[in-house]
């Protein structure tokens, strides 16, 4: 089969301001409703050789799902743009996604976004859910979703051993002292949540499911490595415990919705029920290969996500 490459655009010399309040959602009427959906996290396509590419499309388009969800970690810098054309030109469907930490390397916080949200008006089929209000799925189900961020607030961030290459990587930690790491993680962390706060807050009672995609796991529970989950050395850079605190109190508040949680960030896959209407299901990867986490049925009874592959 044919596969359509585009050209890498060049960089953009202008740094502007992280985003502030979601833009209204698309207009989904005009696209057929989505019945299945493929699930990816944490491709890092900058890793992957081009037949794995090939191959990994090949097989997604032979499921012939009706939309993509990518939760995070799509590449580094420019190659995250030039990723998402590839992906628009060759599957030529609706593309939800958010971004990871990753995808945010070699630039600031606020240009990252501010040309995510420039390529989606450019696009028919790219919708950056962070800049976008809810997207209807079927009658009584949505999609929200927003990046969210390793912010903090849960584990031991004073005495952890652990640094991650963010802070050497993503301009506005390289540039900033040390000291003041901790307050910008907990910033990102409650704008995430405060976005995905709003639109959760404007679902009307006729929502009766809702599809949340994030990078971060929002909860510790949700956090996996190897079977296990997360320790108080990992914790504050593997959970987003603002996100987390809006999506208990929302499904507190609305026991007659059932909230299932997409996110991704640790590599390793598990699944988190944190009240009997919010489920959390966390994402496998592995550098170098590509797969599909899940090809995620929608229908007005809600949403079925099950696992394509087993981690090994």
């Amino acid at each position: 089969m044919d596969f359509i490459l585009v050209r890498r655009p060049a960089p953009r010399a202008q740094r502007l301001d992280a985003c502030q309040s979601p833009s209204p959602a698309k207009d989904a009427s005009a696209r057929p409703t989505p019945t299945t959906l493929a699930w990816i996290t944490d491709p890092h396509f900058d890793h992957a050789k081009l037949e794995t590419w090939r191959d990994w499309a090949e097989e997604l388009l032979s499921h012939q799902p009706d939309g993509l969800i990518m939760t995070g970690d799509l590449s580094e810098g420019d190659d995250v743009s030039y990723q998402l054309q590839c992906l628009a030109e060759t599957f030529a469907r609706p593309i939800y996604f958010v971004l990871g930490n990753h995808d945010f390397y070699g630039k600031t916080i606020g240009e990252t976004r501010r040309r995510m949200i420039e390529l989606c008006r450019d696009s028919d089929h790219l919708h950056y859910l962070t800049d976008t209000g809810p997207i209807s799925l079927a009658e009584n189900c949505v999609l929200v979703g927003d990046d969210g961020w390793g912010d903090a607030t849960q584990g031991d961030y004073a005495g952890s051993i652990v640094r991650l290459n963010d802070f050497a990587l993503i301009e506005d930690f390289r540039a900033a002292d040390p000291s003041s790491w901790q307050a910008m993680l907990q910033q990102e962390g409650r704008q995430s949540a405060e976005r995905l706060r709003q639109k959760l807050n404007s679902l009307p009672e006729s929502v009766k499911h809702v599809l949340i995609a994030t990078h971060v796991p929002p909860f510790r529970e949700a956090c996996w490595y190897e079977g296990h989950t997360t320790n108080d050395d990992w914790a504050p850079f593997f959970v987003c415990g603002a996100v987390g605190d809006v999506l208990m109190e929302t499904a507190k508040a609305n026991t007659d919705r059932m909230h299932t949680v997409l996110c991704g960030h640790t590599h390793h896959d598990g699944d988190a029920e944190l009240l009997p209407n919010l489920v959390v299901h966390t994402g496998y990867s592995r550098y170098g290969t590509l797969d599909i986490e899940s090809l995620i049925q929608v229908t007005t009874a809600g949403f079925t996500v099950p696992r394509t592959k087993t981690a090994p």
